[in-house]
């Protein structure tokens, strides 16, 4: 397996456990944020919930396999946001936040 060497001289591997961290970290926060632009009384955040969740989690990882597992956590949390709401939006009326 290729190792990556970052700036501090150590090795980045592929299936480090921080890897592991950042797609569990992004995809929190992508639903995270989505939920709540969703239940936002503007229409506009409401649309466009999934958008705003994915873009509020992208981190700056220290490497390129950072960035990688910051972007495979964001696609499956918008994934997982897009079949959600397809199942859910033609039967509930949801609640509306005052922000």
């Amino acid at each position: 397996m290729e190792r990556q060497v970052v700036q501090g001289g150590g090795e980045d591997p592929w299936l480090a456990p921080d890897k592991f961290y950042h797609v569990i970290f992004c995809f929190s926060i992508s639903i995270l944020f989505s939920t709540i632009a969703s239940l936002s009384r503007y229409s506009f955040l409401r649309r466009h919930s999934i958008w705003i969740g994915s873009a509020f989690s992208l981190s700056a990882g220290a490497s390129a396999r950072d960035a990688v597992a910051d972007a495979v956590g964001v696609v499956i949390a918008a994934l997982v946001l897009f079949l959600w709401k397809s199942r859910s939006e033609s039967s509930q009326k949801r609640p509306i936040l005052p922000i």
